[in-house]
C-alpha cells in the first residue's frame, strides 16, 4: 500500500491542536540506519480510511513525502477516547536488510468443511486473531491463512500445525508454551429435555356438571 504524507515544520501541543483543527494528523517517521527523526503531518480522512483496512497495519507501506518514496511500517496510532479522531501515528524506517518484528494476522478457513463441524457439529474457537513473527521486508505476509478443514472433534490445532510463509519465523515470548494452542474444538451442547409431569387428576374432572 502507499499513501502520501506531508513535511511538518512546526511542533508542539499548540501547533498539533491547530493541525487536527485543520484536518490534518500529525505524525514521525524514525529509524533506519542514519536517517534522523521525521516531523510529518497527512490528511486526516485519507488516513481515517486506510486505518480500516488490515493491510495497513501489517504490510510495508510505500511513504511519499516530497517527491520521494521510502518504505516504512505503522507502529503506534493514538486515538481520540471518544471521537472518531487520530491523534497521532508514528512509523518505522524499513532497512531491506534487516529482519523485521511484526504482528500478522491470521485468517481461518475450511472450518465449516471439517468433520468436527460437518459431522460433529462441534464450534471452532480461534484463541489467538494474530501472530509475532520475524522475516526479512520482502518475506512479510499481508496475513496468514489456516486451513481448519482437517479439525476433528476432541481436537486442537497448535501453532506448530501451521505451515508459515517462506522466510517467516513464528517467535514466542519467554517462559510460553513453545507450541500453543490457536484453535480450540467445542463440543456441541446437549439439552436434555425434561418429562412434562402428568397434570394433576382433579384437573381432569374439570368440566363435569355438578351433581
Amino acid at each position: 500500500m502507499n499513501f502520501v504524507a506531508f513535511e511538518r515544520a512546526k511542533q508542539g501541543t499548540g501547533a498539533s491542536r491547530r493541525l487536527r483543527n485543520s484536518g490534518k494528523t500529525p505524525g514521525i517517521v524514525y529509524g533506519g540506519t542514519a536517517a534522523e527523526p521525521q516531523m510529518i503531518e497527512l490528511d486526516h480522512n485519507a488516513l481515517w480510511h486506510a486505518l480500516k483496512k488490515e493491510a495497513f497495519h501489517s504490510s510495508v507501506l510505500d511513504m511519499e513525502v516530497a517527491g520521494t518514496t521510502s518504505k516504512v511500517l505503522l507502529r503506534d496510532v493514538q486515538y481520540h477516547p471518544y471521537k472518531q479522531l487520530v491523534l497521532h501515528i508514528d512509523f518505522q524506517r524499513v532497512d531491506e536488510k534487516t529482519k523485521l518484528h511484526m504482528k500478522v494476522p491470521l485468517h481461518f478457513s475450511g472450518a465449516e468443511e471439517s468433520p468436527a463441524v460437518k459431522v460433529d457439529k462441534c464450534m471452532v474457537n480461534p484463541i489467538v486473531n494474530e501472530l509475532d513473527v520475524t522475516c526479512m521486508p520482502s518475506d512479510l505476509p499481508e496475513f496468514i491463512n489456516v486451513d481448519l478443514s482437517k479439525l476433528e472433534k476432541g481436537s486442537s490445532l497448535h501453532l506448530k500445525s501451521v505451515k508459515l510463509p517462506k522466510g517467516v519465523t513464528a517467535k514466542i515470548r519467554g517462559g510460553q508454551n513453545n507450541n500453543p494452542v490457536l484453535v480450540s474444538v467445542v463440543p456441541p451442547v446437549v439439552v436434555v429435555e425434561t418429562p412434562v409431569e402428568a397434570a394433576p387428576a382433579a384437573d381432569a374432572k374439570k368440566g363435569k356438571g355438578k351433581k
